[in-house]
């Protein structure tokens, strides 16, 4: 009896030390959003900060520890305490990936309000962020100039200067600090393994235009604030400042080459790039490095104090990644469609959950040693257990070179592939609604593979309690149709498809009519197994949040120790904290080497143990060391390896196929019926507009849209 209660009292308790950590996790996220509000003030300046630096100015920090204290200390701790939650909500929902909880009250904040602005789609919710952060920005600006101008005509008078030279340089300095709002953001949408994101519940593929926004905000403020100081410098006959690189203070030299970096890189970002040659985009892109280093050396250690949180979060999980990376993974087979499309299927560890709609990232060395591409994953953790797949559609050279590899006359045996992730949602919310319809466009019905499977299993598993489902999937030919039978996993397993609920609607927009031919078929590769390849797992194992938070913390605490001896017995000894001595560029290349190393001993200390708990792996290594001798649909097979023809599977023949139209999505809508219908798309971006502008003009709130999207 004492173990049953205990075993009740546990979720309980967790739940209840869940409930401490979020509310003191928002208590400290709303003190720095203040010390944000007051920054600009003389209130801050004149007052609170003294009072701080008074207390904080020691010769192990200097005046290094304030700005440490005030601006950085507060994120990592809030994001060490966010990944105690996210260890704590797995545990208690025994990585089950269906949330219970549903936001009834905020579901009108999720609807979108905007469609067709230049923002893309935009719910209330971030339209209500967004004016708060335009108004903050506003707010700083304003707020610098009041106190700047307050004395312009004396500085003016000093300075031997006209009143609105002085002006104009005040403003360029306003117009920095600025900029640094934004900047202290810019890397938090780009962690892909955040647990800040998860926390707040985003996703880092759904966070990526926030990272865009933020970065042309950025660029914008920087641009204009290195503008103005050169207009201010050559009114003034000044222009020799522009090369200038002080021992103390603002180096001119290091924030010229920081703004040439950045604006290289917010050239790449042009559509024109972008989108037709985005190799070029994604390498120039890598001078974030350029721009993060030489924006420190030019104000300085102490004073990137301000912006360091959110980078400080991107290096743990860029070398997480570079770590998980390192490793070849064990591809089982590959389904080879006639549509030139391929799904990949990998070794999984069992003990690897995830949400359908998550994503990964896959690297094939033969084809490209740089080139990362993301691709959803289709599988479902709860009916595959030992398998994780991906659809790749060849629509580019990187992924139409994959393509000729494994449908060549002559296949592979054998093919290298790392992969980084994977990265999704702690959790979704598509069983709360009574049906769920899905408007997919081409190859984006691969989000909808994972839900549907996921559905499927909860079909099976918990008496029939899944939604409705009704598919909606446009193609341009007959032939991509075949990408309606990977909806059956590779793994065959047995699930009755009778107890869900799916209706498919196909669209083929531009044929009249089916092409009957030969080409209906799809073709099952299998590979062989390589002793060094591992299964697809979490980087830090079934624990990875606790070990995140544990590496977040021990890595700031070493980085504190080390700069707290690098201080005492080096730097105080020669300027006795009088920042007037000791060269700014030397203690800002000392401390970032602080970092970096700090983080890559905590990183590396993780992983390494986690690879040590875990050598049940090994194992797994080999769980497909003799190929199956089966496959869904499968007619023969050679133990060595051979290709193989399918007929179209159950859920294609059950399609219904409508030739040469479009689908009419304000009809489909209205002949749905249910108090709550969740409505997800996933496709162009013509069709994501247009669906959910058809949910925001409707009369009724039964419709709950979602977009599905990853956009770089």
């Amino acid at each position: 009896m004492d173990s049953e209660k205990k075993s009740r009292d546990a979720p309980t308790t967790l739940k209840f030390f869940q409930m401490g950590i979020w509310w003191f996790s928002m208590l400290i996220s709303l003190g720095y959003i203040m010390v944000w509000i007051m920054m600009p003030t003389n209130t801050f300046f004149l007052h609170w900060l003294p009072d701080i630096q008074a207390k904080t100015d020691t010769i192990f920090f200097g005046k290094q520890g304030t700005n440490l204290l005030v601006y950085t200390f507060p994120i990592l701790f809030m994001t060490t305490l966010a990944s105690l939650y996210l260890h704590l909500e797995q545990k208690r929902s025994n990585h089950n990936t269906e949330s219970k909880v549903e936001f009834i009250g905020l579901a009108s904040w999720k609807r979108p309000l905007l469609v067709n602005g230049p923002l893309g789609i935009v719910s209330r919710t971030e339209l209500a962020f967004i004016v708060m952060f335009v108004l903050l920005l506003i707010w700083s600006f304003c707020s610098y100039l009041h106190g700047m101008f307050a004395s312009v005509v004396t500085q003016a008078a000093n300075y031997r200067e006209q009143v609105w030279e002085a002006k104009l340089e005040n403003s360029g300095l306003a117009l920095g600090l600025v900029g640094n709002i934004c900047l202290a953001l810019l890397f938090f949408p780009v962690s892909r393994g955040s647990s800040v994101l998860q926390f707040i519940g985003l996703t880092s593929e759904g966070s990526i235009r926030y990272h865009i926004w933020l970065g042309h905000s950025a660029m914008a403020l920087f641009t204009a604030h290195g503008l103005s100081y050169i207009v201010f410098w050559y009114m003034t006959h000044q222009m020799s400042e522009l090369f200038t690189w002080n021992k103390v203070g603002v180096s001119i030299v290091a924030g010229g080459v920081s703004l040439l970096a950045g604006l290289t890189m917010w050239a790449a970002t042009l559509p024109s790039i972008r989108r037709k040659v985005f190799e070029l985009f994604f390498y120039i892109h890598h001078l974030y490095i350029v721009f993060v280093v030489f924006f420190v050396l030019h104000v300085g250690i102490s004073y990137s104090c301000i912006m360091l949180p959110g980078f400080y979060l991107f290096l743990i999980d860029r070398y997480l990644r570079f770590l998980q990376s390192q490793q070849n993974i064990r591809l089982v087979s590959a389904r080879v469609l006639p549509c030139e499309a391929v799904e990949l299927n990998f070794s999984k560890n069992p003990v690897l959950c995830y949400a359908p709609t998550s994503i990964i990232f896959i690297n094939v060395p033969s084809i490209s040693k740089l080139q990362w591409h993301p691709f959803t994953i289709t599988s479902c953790s709860n009916t595959d257990s030992d398998t994780l797949s991906i659809v790749i559609k060849s629509s580019g050279s990187w992924s139409h070179s994959l393509y000729q590899k494994l449908s060549s006359s002559s296949p592979l045996t054998h093919l290298d592939v790392s992969i980084e992730g994977p990265y999704g949602p702690a959790s979704t919310f598509f069983s709360r609604h009574e049906m769920l319809v899905m408007f997919s466009g081409g190859s984006g019905i691969t989000p909808f593979i994972s839900i549907i499977r996921s559905l499927l299993f909860k079909a099976n598993t918990e008496g029939g309690k899944a939604p409705r489902v009704l598919l909606i999937c446009a193609f341009k030919k007959s032939i991509d149709l075949t990408m309606i039978d990977l909806l059956l996993p590779v793994s065959g397993t047995a699930l009755d498809n009778s107890l869900l609920q799916l209706q498919i609607e196909a669209y083929v927009t531009r044929e009249k009519q089916p092409a009957m031919n030969d080409r209906k078929h799809l073709q099952t590769l299998w590979f062989k197994s390589n002793a060094l390849d591992e299964p697809v797992s979490a980087v830090l194992g079934q624990n990875s949040w606790l070990y995140l938070s544990i590496i977040i913390s021990s890595s700031f605490i070493l980085f504190l120790l080390l700069v707290a001896i690098l201080n005492r017995y080096y730097i105080y000894p020669i300027d006795h904290n009088s920042d007037l001595i000791y060269p700014y560029f030397a203690r800002s290349i000392l401390n970032m080497l602080l970092i970096c190393v700090s983080i890559v001993i905590a990183a590396t200390s993780a992983f390494l143990w986690n690879k040590k708990q875990n050598k049940d792996c090994k194992q797994m290594k080999n769980t497909y060391t003799s190929t199956p001798s089966t496959s869904p649909g499968s007619v023969c097979y050679n133990a060595d390896r051979e290709l193989e023809s399918l007929p179209f599977q159950s859920f294609v023949q059950t399609a219904k196929v409508h030739y040469g139209e479009r689908p009419d999505v304000k009809k489909i809508l209205s002949d749905c019926d249910g108090s709550s219908i969740g409505v997800l798309v996933s496709g162009p971006r013509k069709m994501r507009h247009e669906v959910a502008s058809i949910c925001t003009s409707s009369s009724t709130d039964n419709l709950h849209f979602e977009s599905i999207s990853f956009s770089w």
